[in-house]
């Protein structure tokens, strides 16, 4: 029983991901657009979430600053979600609520994006901080589930919302890092051009 549970979590996974190939593909191609368009005109990614959307953020911050798959100029991304003495100081003197949106207001700048990911689309904290990119003109791209919650009606028309239609915040989570593998790669791509794929880096066998 047990190995056919295993199994079938493969196969929802992979079934959601094959059903957002189809609807959110447009929506990732708007998202490389504005993420594009922000940092090779000067501007930054300014990435949040809470719990494994944290992770998320993170990861996404690193593989810009870094490099995802090929080696390219560093582009400016930050992780919302990382220094501690900032999210508990913040917490501590103010309220939990705007430990995002306080970071938003001191470091964006109109042409930046705020990245928000959230399952549910009702956090809190990342509510604030998208009124707070608003405040700033920045755009947001925001990754939710279900139905996007109320950061769906936040959202603007100049903004771009990838919502997962699904409930399990597992497989939400499994579709966003996909999407945000989706976003480093199209942007390596219009920065770099198609990679030659004979020369695509390996990891060395152990």
């Amino acid at each position: 029983m047990l190995l056919q549970r295993i199994q079938q979590q493969f196969i929802d996974s992979a079934d959601l991901k094959y059903q957002c190939a189809q609807a959110l593909a447009p929506q990732v191609e708007s998202a490389i657009n504005a993420v594009l368009a922000s940092v090779t005109g000067g501007g930054k990614v300014l990435a949040c979430g809470n719990g494994a959307s944290a992770a998320g953020a993170q990861h996404f911050a690193a593989s810009f600053v870094g490099r995802y798959e090929r080696e390219r100029p560093e582009l400016a991304a930050f992780s919302l979600s990382s220094d501690a003495a900032v999210l508990t100081g913040i917490a501590n003197d103010f309220d939990a609520r705007a430990v995002f949106a306080r970071q938003v207001r001191a470091l964006g700048q109109a042409g930046d994006v705020l990245l928000a990911l959230s399952t549910t689309g009702n956090s809190a904290n990342v509510l604030a901080a998208v009124d707070a990119a608003h405040e700033r003109e920045m755009t947001v791209v925001a990754l939710t589930g279900a139905r996007g919650g109320r950061l769906a009606m936040q959202l603007r028309d100049t903004d771009v919302h990838l919502c997962v239609p699904h409930e399990l915040p597992a497989r939400i989570l499994e579709v966003h890092h996909l999407v945000l593998h989706c976003i480093c790669d199209g942007v390596d791509a219009q920065l770099l051009g198609l990679p030659d794929e004979s020369n695509t880096p390996m990891e060395s066998a152990p």
